[in-house]
């Protein structure tokens, strides 16, 4: 059956699984907060998160070159936000609702725009702007802070966006200038460093059998949505797999009422629909500009180097 699909559907479908790969991972950290600390999954998980960089990494790119930097003083800004981003999401999936933990979480799209305009100098249109303050209306339709405790997971999981957006905006700046095997591999040795530090000061155990079968499933699925995520991203263009990370919204809500009786109220199923379509709609609008871009391209380029054959009159009269 997968045969007789399209590149793009396929490449779509990828993403979904990758979605449901990342989805399943992040409610088993939660299941498993209930036994190890976060340091503790920190560790574990980001030891088995190196088996994919054994897949995917360039045959031109050696180990060995991971520490020759081109820009040091942004990798190493990358590589902090990338292991403050992880640790604090970690806590956020173990102390708080999962639903509640990506609506903060898809702020990240939000946040980037806004370090586009201010670090990139990019230009902005009103539309997108419009959607930027949707999406934060429908994140205070959920959290609602004044009128519910703001716990501190809520703060984890905005401080994982904010710095999940510095670092994707700086890798923006530097990812013509360090090599791939350098920006997977050194932010995970960082995460690694931070979370053994962190089992150095609460203490550590050795987790039973069960949670290190737990801790190894993590890892595994961390990996094959990596790689499903590259390869829908090989297959299909960014447009059409961009609005695929949105389907974690219903896995956070199956999860966490089949296992975890975490039912959100009718304030913030709405808060959810709306940042899900602000950011769908997003995602669309800069599809279609993409779209009408080159198809005003190619206008120009034609009216600028006219073919021969646009001068041919019409064709012999076929009666």
């Amino acid at each position: 059956m997968l045969r007789t699909l399209s590149p793009i559907s396929l490449g779509v479908l990828c993403a979904l699984g990758a979605m449901a790969a990342f989805s399943t991972g992040d409610a088993l950290v939660k299941a498993l907060g209930t036994s190890l600390s976060t340091f503790e999954i920190g560790f574990f998980t980001t030891i088995f998160s190196f088996l994919p960089a054994v897949f995917t990494k360039p045959r031109a790119e050696r180990w060995r070159d991971t520490f020759k930097l081109n820009r040091p003083a942004l990798m190493l800004l990358v590589a902090v936000c990338r292991t403050v981003s992880a640790i604090m999401i970690t806590y956020a999936f173990v102390t708080i609702p999962l639903a509640e933990a990506y609506c903060l979480v898809f702020l990240i799209p939000v946040l980037a725009t806004i370090l586009s305009v201010i670090v990139l100098k990019e230009q902005v249109s009103l539309d997108r702007w419009a959607l930027v303050v949707i999406s934060f209306l429908g994140v205070l339709l959920v959290v609602r802070p004044g009128f519910r405790e703001i716990e501190l997971g809520h703060v984890a999981a905005f401080v994982s966006a904010v710095s999940a957006a510095v670092s994707l905006t700086t890798i923006r700046l530097i990812s013509g200038a360090e090599r791939r095997v350098t920006l997977f591999v050194l932010p995970g040795l960082l995460t690694l460093t931070a979370n053994i530090v962190g089992l150095l000061i609460i203490g550590f155990s050795w987790p039973s059998l069960t949670l290190i079968g737990g801790l190894i499933i993590c890892g595994v699925l961390g990996g094959i949505g990596y790689m499903l995520q590259l390869k829908g991203v090989a297959l299909a263009p960014a447009s059409r797999v961009a609005p695929m990370q949105y389907s974690q919204i219903i896995w956070a809500l199956l999860y966490g009422a089949l296992f975890f009786s975490e039912v959100p109220d009718a304030i913030s199923l709405a808060g959810l629909g709306v940042i899900v379509a602000a950011g769908l709609a997003n995602i669309f609008a800069d599809g279609a500009r993409t779209r009408i871009a080159g198809r005003w391209a190619e206008y120009r380029a034609r009216r600028d180097n006219p073919s021969p054959d646009d001068f041919k009159g019409p064709g012999p009269d076929p009666v």
